[in-house]
């Protein structure tokens, strides 16, 4: 888990073009590295459950009803399955250590507008762990899915890093947009929270 004054040391095919830019408007909030998403994914076996789960999936036929079913269930199995207790402890550290521990949060893929709330955070931080997760489940959405199947003719994905920012998810603002001289701009009440 980097700050984003962290990740900005790191090149962006690893930590997402969105959190140079948001480290150098001098944001603040975590990142959510891309390997704690994929440990995630091997430690509780979701590449082989997930597999199991669209076996039956022809990308060249593509029965959208049967799909979609597919996809709730795909959700339901990223949303349930747990996190190893050394990476929740290690969630809640580097939460703790962000300021992102208590209050309003939420948690977005750098460049995506899409975003995940938890509206009370208590220490620990297990709301904000429950964003997360819904956010992973997020990528088996079925219009995410049926991109991935017409763009590769697969339903797999890669994992990504994770932005997680203090307050609500922000709009787009053309001004502020305009000011810092990129096409869009989110603002939240709190101040900036998005460059995608």
């Amino acid at each position: 888990m980097l700050t984003f004054a962290e990740a900005a040391r790191r090149p962006e095919r690893e930590v997402g073009a969105e959190t140079h830019r948001l480290a150098a408007a001098g944001v603040e909030g975590m990142l959510v590295p891309a390997s704690f998403e994929e440990r995630f994914y091997r430690n509780v076996n979701l590449p082989e459950q997930l597999g199991r789960l669209f076996a039956g999936v022809n990308p060249y036929r593509v029965d959208e009803d049967a799909i979609e079913g597919l996809c709730t269930q795909a959700q339901s199995l990223v949303r349930g399955s747990v996190l190893l207790d050394d990476a929740v402890q290690l969630f809640y550290r580097a939460l703790g250590n962000a300021g992102l521990s208590q209050g309003e949060m939420h948690a977005r893929r750098p460049s995506t507008m899409h975003a995940e709330h938890a509206l009370r955070v208590i220490p620990p931080g297990t709301a904000a762990l429950h964003a997360l997760k819904r956010l992973w489940a997020h990528d088996w959405a079925f219009e995410h899915v049926l991109a991935r199947l017409d763009d590769t003719g697969s339903v797999g994905l890669e994992a990504r890093p994770t932005l997680l920012l203090a307050g609500p998810a922000g709009a787009p603002d053309s001004a502020k947009a305009a000011a810092l001289g990129v096409q869009t701009a989110l603002v939240s009440p709190l101040g900036l929270v998005g460059l995608p």
